[in-house]
């Protein structure tokens, strides 16, 4: 079972298609079966005062994404949040509740032991940087950093783990933490597939429009007979990794009817970002998204027995063996 981060305020519930249309029965039914992560201690703290050090140094690995080894602290850690970007990065600027995908190493003050980094597992964290989502220390520093930027900072209990620490990780109430973040990407509601248009030459198939402004992307349904097997195909292909039928996604869709176009989801008309595992959602997506390539738009016709078939969600607007169209951006895999 593939190891989660200790960054994690809270398990993540996850919004599958599974139960579109009725939220709270989405998370009742998703939550990871792994061990839980710790809650965040300190969601109602004040913001903290942001200072520039001390910080320890980074010994090794000084490149961008490449694993550092940092010095233990030298005295006492200050009291307040103290945060240096070491490598400033040209890419775009994180805001409070995007996503942002980064390697990190953390480690405690006192000792210079690690307890947890993500460069041993050859998997970036991809994660909201949102309250209840992450500990506070990430949420104040890293906003307004720049994809790029390698950033360094010392994280008080206060907007870490608080007083009762995280025994899972071997932290104290007391312990001040150091961490290394290598901002990798960063993605928010507006965020689109980035790659090379493909060519839609099926005339039985609908159309899905190729702007990456952001906008949902227009779906044109064709007056004919819905297919019965499954269909996933490049409507834009990205150059990122292949998602694998176990992996977890960030991703935008819009879902239509294919008997009449009406569109009865769509994270666009939310401006929300959504995350699932695919191991969590109706057949049709688990099957068609696995194999795609990360940055890429998919047209995926889901006929009833990989959908809802005879139960679809109540109060979603689908009726009973409905042919499902979506759109789908695979923003990133988690």
């Amino acid at each position: 079972m593939r190891r989660r981060s200790v960054l994690l305020a809270v398990p993540a519930g996850l919004v599958t298609l599974a139960g579109c249309g009725d939220e709270k029965s989405d998370t009742a039914k998703t939550k990871p079966s792994s061990s839980p992560s710790p809650s965040a201690s300190a969601s109602s703290a004040p913001p903290p005062k942001i200072v520039d050090g001390p910080l320890p140094a980074i010994t090794a690995g000084t490149k961008f994404d490449e694993k550092p080894t940092v010095a233990k602290g030298s005295g006492d850690p200050s009291k307040d949040l103290a945060v240096k970007t070491v490598i400033a990065g040209s890419g775009k600027t994180v805001a409070e509740n995007d996503y942002i995908q980064a390697n990190y190493l953390g480690q405690v003050w006192d000792t210079a032991k690690v307890f947890d980094n993500s460069y041993d597992r050859k998997t970036p964290l991809v994660i909201q940087l949102a309250e209840g989502s992450i500990i506070d220390g990430w949420r104040y520093a890293l906003a307004g950093k720049k994809a790029g930027s390698r950033v360094l900072m010392s994280v008080p209990p206060t907007w870490g783990y608080g007083k009762q620490g995280n025994t899972q990780a071997g932290i104290k109430g007391t312990d001040t933490l150091v961490f290394v973040v290598d901002v990798q990407n960063t993605f928010n509601a507006k965020s689109s597939a980035q790659g090379k248009d493909v060519a839609q030459d099926d005339a039985k198939l609908p159309k899905v429009g190729t702007n990456t402004d952001g906008k949902a992307p227009s779906i044109d349904v064709s007056k004919t007979a819905a297919p019965t097997k499954l269909v996933a195909n490049y409507v834009i292909e990205g150059d990122g990794d292949e998602v694998k039928a176990d992996s977890s996604v960030l991703v935008q869709y819009k879902g239509v009817l294919w008997d009449s176009g009406k569109e009865f989801d769509s994270t666009y008309s939310r401006s929300a970002l959504t995350s699932f595992s695919l191991q969590q959602v109706v057949k049709g997506w688990s099957q068609g998204l696995t194999g795609k390539k990360v940055g890429s738009r998919v047209l995926v016709v889901v006929p009833p027995k990989l959908g809802y078939g005879d139960n679809p969600p109540s109060g979603s607007g689908i009726k009973k063996d409905s042919t499902l169209v979506f759109s789908v951006d695979i923003l990133a895999k988690m």
